[in-house]
């Protein structure tokens, strides 16, 4: 198929010599007839850039790194297949095994896009996609490698949506202000009165490499604000167009693909409720309106973006909300039966095999256990209110005498097993599915510790 193709002599030549060589290699490892496939899936995207043949063929550093990183997931395969310029990651594999320190994602994605003329939209949205996917394979790589246990996983890539929702937000207010100036409150500071909630995964700090994102805009303009350019609008239709530029940012498929799926459904009112909304109306809702699986999706909840005012005042609102008095029956019902709706829908166990996140004894219902927990006990526990991480929250409430230490040690070590293996079913481009005999021993005790606390 590569003969056939327009590639050019040099390239022809170059593939002739790599592909042996390749092959040598594959023999030292000692690796299986898929690493092979995986490769020459590569190969195949790459055949007709030169540049990249002879990256390859020049340096076997990449090569041997490329034939690890394949050998060990498919989904890193694909990543580097669909996206080639990931290649430039191989030249330097030590760059692979040093992840960088959290902090370190926004200065260096914010030093690349200053490079950027500001008003090429295109070339920032394409870099922004680049990025991404290049830090993600470092972080595959040091998963990969062990260099990084599955807590710091979540932790890089947490931290690295992070960097990417803040220059997003950058780049929208940075058009948004130039059609309609700045709302007036935010002239003279930093402070754009804006924030960004992040929930699930991203509010517990516990994204996976396939993660979408759970957000919520909020605002806290007056309502009779205006901004400031020559075509004037109310602030906090100001703050509506910008989160329709942020999801225009972060949705729009290019040949880099889309940045990050969002999902906006958990705002107040869902898909029918505006995309920003004011603080006070938050409040509002979450005191008055909310349901008990919103009350319950508040507990792993966190501002991920926005100045300290809203995020004190967020602070306040999740601390109110979830020490509210609840009646244990009410309170009870409603959580079991919300578990009970998502395993009819969702649970894909089967006689042989259990579903990770659905099954019984599953990461949700070790996310629901915690969550029901903090609503039960909040009112008087203030202690446990602080986290929104499920593996605090378990150290919390055994701190706290809410549950004893065999089962706090279950709940977290089933916990971190079951994120461990779902991370290395995602890196295969796997379903969620183990064996039952599989899924018994990871999970621990789990499935004895949920009907001692929901099925009473």
């Amino acid at each position: 198929d590569c003969n056939q193709r327009s590639i050019g002599q040099r390239g022809r030549q170059v593939l002739d010599k790599l592909i042996p060589l390749l092959i040598c290699h594959l023999e030292q490892s000692q690796s299986e007839a898929s690493t092979l496939t995986r490769v020459l899936l590569v190969i195949g995207k790459i055949v007709t850039r030169t540049a990249y043949i002879e990256l390859l063929f020049e340096n076997e550093g990449a090569l041997k790194h490329l034939i690890k990183l394949c050998s060990a997931s498919s989904w890193v395969t694909e990543h580097i297949a669909k996206y080639p310029i990931l290649l430039d990651e191989l030249i330097d594999p030590k760059l692979l095994h040093n992840p960088p320190a959290l902090s370190s994602y926004k200065v260096e994605l914010r030093e690349i896009m200053l490079r950027i003329p500001e008003d090429d939209l295109e070339a920032q949205m394409d870099c922004l996609r680049q990025f991404k996917q290049a830090q993600q394979l470092r972080i595959a790589a040091g998963d990969i490698s062990l260099v990084l246990p599955i807590t710091k996983v979540s932790d890089h890539l947490t931290a690295l949506a992070e960097a990417i929702i803040a220059e997003v937000i950058n780049l929208a207010w940075q058009h948004m202000s130039q059609r309609f100036g700045v709302p007036k409150s935010t002239l003279g500071n930093n402070n754009k009165g804006f924030s960004v909630i992040g929930y699930g995964k991203m509010g517990g700090l516990e994204l996976g490499y396939s993660s979408d994102l759970d957000l919520v805009f909020l605002h806290n303009s007056d309502q009779s604000e205006l901004t400031t350019g020559e075509r004037q609008i109310h602030a906090s239709q100001f703050y509506m167009k910008l989160a329709q530029r942020i999801l225009h940012i972060f949705n729009t498929r290019m040949s880099s693909g889309i940045l990050y799926e969002l999902d906006m459904r958990l705002r107040p009112s869902g898909n029918s409720g505006l995309l920003a909304i004011h603080i006070n109306t938050f409040e509002q809702y979450q005191l008055e309106d909310a349901w008990t699986w919103e009350h319950q999706a508040l507990v792993r909840a966190r501002m991920i973006y926005g100045e300290s005012a809203l995020q004190q005042k967020f602070t306040k609102i999740r601390q109110q909300i979830l020490s509210l008095p609840r009646e244990k029956t009410a309170l009870h019902k409603n959580v079991v039966e919300m578990r009970d709706k998502m395993r009819r829908h969702l649970d894909k166990s089967n006689a042989e095999l259990s579903d990770i996140k659905q099954g019984r004894g599953g990461l949700v219902d070790i996310e629901f256990l915690a969550q029901y927990l903090v609503l039960l006990h909040s009112n008087k526990l203030e202690s446990i209110r602080g986290f929104s991480d499920n593996i605090s929250i378990f150290n919390q409430l055994y701190r706290d005498k809410v549950i004893t230490l065999e089962q706090k040690e279950s709940l977290i070590q089933g916990y971190c097993h079951l994120r461990d293996r779902g991370h290395q079913l995602t890196l295969q481009n796997e379903r969620l599915l183990i064996s039952s005999e599989e899924f018994a021993q990871l999970s621990g005790g789990v499935a004895d510790i949920w009907p001692k606390f929901m099925e009473q």
